[in-house]
C-alpha cells in the first residue's frame, strides 16, 4: 500500500507540475487509475488513496470490479469495446472512450434507449495513422461525431487517442497536438449534443507531454500499480 500510495503522489506531482508549465489549473487535468488486470485488493488501496477514477480494458473485468467496489467510483471503459457487450457496460460505465464507428455508437445509442440513460461517450481517433490501432482518422472523426450527434440517449464529450509506444515522449507532443486541435475544429462547428470538453490522451510514458498539450483526462496503469500480470486474471 505504501509503494501504491507513493506511486499516486508521484504521478499527481507530476501532473501538477504539467499544469503549472502549461499555465493549467491543476482542477482541469482528472487522473484515471487503470486498473486492467489488477486484483481487487490493489483497487482498494488506490481507492483508498483518493482515486475515485478508474479505467478497464474489459467489459468483464469492469462488470466485476464495479459490483465489488464502492459506489462513488467513476468507471471508464478505455478498451475496444465489441457491440455485442455494450449492454453489460452502458449503464455502468461513467464514460466509454473508444468509440470508433457509427455501428457501435448505434448500438451503445440502443442500449441507452433501452435502459432510459444518456451515454456518455468520447470518439476515438487514431490521430498518428497507425495500422495496429483503433480509431477514426482525424478526417472521418469530423463526420463521425455528427453522425453521433443525430442519435438519441447518446452525448460525445470529446476525443481520445492512444498515441505510439515511444522511448522518448516529446516524440507524441506531435499527436497531442493534432488531437487538441481537432477538438476545437469541431467545436466550433457547434454540433447539437456534442461537446469538445474531454481530450482523453496520455498515458504511464507520456502523460505530463499530454497534459502539457490539453489533456483533460490522463491513463495511467503501471505508474500506479506497477507492472501488469496477466497471469493473475
Amino acid at each position: 500500500m505504501e509503494e501504491l500510495s507513493q506511486n499516486i503522489r508521484q504521478v499527481e506531482s507530476k501532473i501538477d507540475s504539467a499544469c503549472k508549465r502549461s499555465g493549467r489549473s491543476r482542477q482541469a487535468v482528472t487522473l484515471i487509475a487503470v486498473s486492467k488486470t489488477k486484483p481487487v485488493s490493489m483497487l482498494k488501496d488506490a481507492y483508498n488513496c483518493g482515486c475515485r477514477h478508474f479505467g478497464e480494458n474489459k467489459v468483464q473485468e469492469l462488470v466485476d470490479k464495479y459490483e465489488q467496489m464502492p459506489k462513488d467510483i467513476k468507471w471508464h471503459m478505455i478498451g475496444h469495446l465489441q457491440r455485442n457487450k455494450v449492454k453489460y457496460v452502458v449503464d455502468k460505465a461513467y464514460l466509454i472512450h473508444g468509440v470508433d464507428s457509427l455501428k457501435l455508437a448505434e448500438e451503445i445509442s440502443k442500449e441507452a434507449v433501452k435502459k432510459n440513460i444518456t451515454a456518455h461517450i468520447l470518439v476515438e481517433v487514431n490521430i498518428a495513422g497507425e495500422e495496429t490501432k483503433f480509431g477514426a482518422s482525424a478526417e472521418e472523426a469530423i463526420t463521425l461525431v455528427q453522425k453521433i450527434s443525430c442519435l438519441p440517449s447518446i452525448q460525445v464529450e470529446g476525443l481520445m487517442t492512444i498515441a505510439p509506444y515511444v522511448e522518448n515522449p516529446e516524440k507524441n507532443r506531435k499527436y497531442f497536438r493534432s488531437l487538441y486541435q481537432l477538438s476545437v475544429d469541431i467545436s466550433g462547428k457547434n454540433i447539437d449534443n456534442v461537446n469538445m470538453d474531454v481530450l482523453s490522451m496520455g498515458m504511464t510514458g507520456d502523460y505530463e507531454v499530454a497534459v502539457e498539450e490539453g489533456a483533460t483526462y490522463v491513463r495511467v496503469g503501471t505508474g500506479i500499480f506497477g507492472e501488469r500480470h496477466y497471469e493473475t486474471v
